[in-house]
């Protein structure tokens, strides 16, 4: 968009920054060299929140935090409640993996690196996995639409999570955010007129109370524990689907020590002087499990996105690899 609107741009995969070397990240040592890189990653910006929870064996239990309770936006993470829901419906037998679903202009929705301007029909996993692996906004409303945003945010509220939020859709969020009234779909020709600058009203900013992608780095890393924990679905292979398609992010291999599997999705926004980089997930390692949420929320120019998102990936990946055993 004009105003380089991003929502839910694959984060460490769709923006165009070369990663930096593993080379200087420093060895695991002890909680006083993971509190300085807490310290560190707290002064990238105002709005910065970090939250490491480390499940070792016989339940052992290390946890590292800042600013982990404070209600920040964290982009297309929250799409990791779709997924769920949608496992949830073909678990119950209401919905199925293998339905066609229709790619065309009633779903379309700006950063869709997949589906944007095809038509036709895909596979409902093919879908699940694009909304995951690429951060595809189209896919997301696919499968929204499917599940109904409401039942998404009771699995949000049963889980206990009480700051996270999501939205109607991600055209109804464009569309609040462009000024239309909440619940809103400016549809595929209002979107292309905001392309071009032309916006249903005044601006708003993401964080709201209607139309927005709220959480806490403390409920992000909770959800991951509950949910690979197998306390969410009712079967082991609805789990195993899980596993299997929040292990595509791409965020996931960027941040996590060389050679360790971990499940999440990252997130990302540029929306008028706006800024968010957020990764949440869980890497896990012979004898523990580290869930972890990284958000950094900042206003400034978009001159400054580039910078910011390389040290965003370099502080996060530094103390991962410092929890890591």
């Amino acid at each position: 968009m004009n105003r380089r609107t991003w929502l839910g741009a694959a984060a460490f995969g769709a923006l165009p920054f070369p990663l930096a070397s593993r080379a200087g990240d420093p060895p695991a040592r002890d909680r006083a060299q993971v509190e300085e890189s807490l310290q560190a990653f707290g002064a990238l910006a105002p709005d910065t929140a970090v939250s490491i929870s480390i499940q070792g064996a016989g339940d052992k239990r290390q946890r590292y935090a800042l600013n982990a309770e404070r209600p920040l936006f964290v982009g297309s993470a929250v799409k990791t409640f779709i997924l769920a829901q949608y496992l949830k419906e073909v678990e119950a037998g209401r919905l199925a993996l293998d339905t066609q679903v229709d790619i065309g202009p009633a779903v379309w929705s700006p950063s869709s690196p997949v589906f944007m301007h095809l038509q036709g029909s895909t596979g409902a996993r093919i879908a699940l996995e694009a909304m995951i692996a690429h951060s595809d906004n189209t896919a997301t409303d696919v499968a929204m639409n499917a599940v109904g945003a409401d039942n998404v945010r009771k699995l949000i509220k049963d889980a206990g999570l009480r700051h996270t939020r999501v939205p109607d859709s991600t055209r109804k969020l464009f569309s609040y955010l462009a000024g239309a009234p909440s619940g809103t779909d400016v549809g595929w020709d209002g979107i292309r007129d905001m392309e071009n600058g032309k916006y249903p009203g005044q601006p708003r900013p993401p964080i709201n109370d209607h139309q927005t992608m709220l959480s806490t780095a403390d409920e992000m890393t909770r959800w991951y524990e509950l949910v690979l924990a197998g306390r969410v679905f009712s079967k082991p292979e609805t789990l195993a689907e899980f596993k299997r398609i929040s292990a595509m992010a791409d965020a996931m291999p960027d941040i996590a020590p060389e050679d360790t599997m971990a499940y999440g999705k990252g997130g990302s926004i540029d929306w008028e002087n706006f800024h968010c980089f957020c990764v949440a997930g869980q890497m896990v390692q012979p004898t523990q499990r580290s869930s972890f949420c990284f958000i950094v929320n900042w206003t400034g120019p978009n001159e400054g996105v580039a910078d910011m998102f390389q040290k965003f990936k370099e502080n996060s990946r530094r103390l991962l690899r410092q929890v890591a055993v």
